[in-house]
């Protein structure tokens, strides 16, 4: 790409936000429950209840940020993500800056979507930090930006990266955070053989049974790992862990889940005395889930259920081979030139799959 003059390019990172202080807790919370991705409500139903949601849930928000001086670091971790990516992109031919539209808290889509307006860009290019596509992810990152972008009459090429589940860069960067994970459970516990459990977060089962390939894209970035790796499945009949599972976080309400819950599986772990290993494979930077939840919760619970060691993996964050692996798909987006860009494909029964609508859109 250095050869080629590109113009000016602004890739804007989608990030799932998070709250900047105590008294934005209860507003994040309504804006998370009042996405029609997440409550699949009418908007008269959906609005009351998620402000009682907001309402309800907030206390038990409140003391988990004040594990982190009252608010989330997403935002920091997502600025430094977008600097390392700029500076990965010197060599495109063109000026490139980098953008953060975040989906339920400061800087939201429509600011910055007026902040890309301002740069006057030739092109624009939509990069989700949801590396495996979601309809309540980047499904609705994709459609609140459409809306930002039409109100402030942005109306430049753009493109969107759908997801990039099995990216080598991305994959690269998990297994050499899972090496060295393992290693240090094992001299933690050096009798103990490690676990590892990739956590993710939830979906619920309506959801994923209505099509959304984002299981099927979790399991395609475990296959690249397990197999790099050599794990081994445990066998459900006798009902062991083996070497590896995936397990899903973040469950809210009374509705059904997606499992095996992975909680469940650090107590299955813990019982059979193996160490155990956290890898997250969905969540890219540093938040709530990873620093409270994974960092503080589930410590407890596998310490309490007696495992050797627990061990959790950091978030890809600005690893070198993630940040240039988003590098090349900012390059291969600009190289493929249409307005959807997928890195892999979804099996038959994803039907929420957005190359799929986009195909039925086509043939209507």
């Amino acid at each position: 790409m250095a050869s080629q003059d590109i113009g000016r390019l602004a890739v804007v990172l989608f990030n799932l936000g998070g709250p900047d202080g105590p008294d934005a807790i209860e507003p994040f919370l309504f804006n998370l429950f009042n996405d029609p991705a997440i409550l699949r409500l009418p908007s008269i139903i959906r609005r009351p209840l998620a402000k009682m949601i907001a309402r309800r849930r907030a206390p038990t928000a409140r003391k988990i940020y004040a594990h982190l001086g009252g608010g989330s670091p997403l935002l920091a971790n997502t600025k430094a993500q977008a600097a390392a990516l700029e500076t990965a992109l010197k060599d495109a031919g063109g000026t490139v800056k980098v953008f953060i539209a975040m989906r339920y808290w400061h800087p939201f889509a429509q600011e910055t979507a007026k902040a890309v307006r301002e740069f006057s860009p030739d092109r624009v290019l939509l990069l989700p930090l949801y590396p495996q596509y979601s309809t309540t992810t980047t499904a609705s990152s994709a459609a609140d930006w459409k809306r930002a972008a039409e109100s402030t009459e942005l109306t430049v090429p753009t493109q969107l990266i759908c997801c990039y589940p099995n990216e080598p860069g991305f994959i690269e960067a998990l297994i050499e955070l899972a090496v060295r994970a393992r290693a240090e459970a094992r001299r933690l516990a050096p009798m103990a053989e490690p676990a590892v459990i990739f956590s993710a977060h939830g979906l619920p089962e309506r959801i994923a049974k209505a099509g959304d390939p984002y299981v099927e894209h979790l399991f395609a970035t475990t296959r690249e790992i397990v197999s790099r790796l050599d794990l081994q499945l445990g066998d459900p009949i006798e009902g062991t862990i083996g070497d590896w599972d995936l397990g899903f976080q973040s469950r809210v309400g009374p509705v059904r889940w997606i499992g095996p819950w992975t909680d469940e599986l650090i107590v299955q772990a813990a019982e059979e005395k193996r160490s155990i290993v956290i890898l997250p494979v969905a969540f890219v930077s540093e938040h709530s889930e990873t620093l409270v939840e994974l960092d503080i919760d589930y410590r407890r619970l596998a310490e309490k259920f007696g495992a050797p060691a627990y061990v959790r993996a950091p978030t890809v964050s600005t690893h070198p081979a993630f940040i240039g692996g988003l590098a090349n798909l900012v390059r291969q987006a600009l190289r493929d030139g249409s307005p959807l860009v997928p890195f892999g494909r979804c099996g038959p029964d994803s039907s929420q799959c957005p190359c799929k609508l986009a195909q039925k859109a086509g043939a209507a």
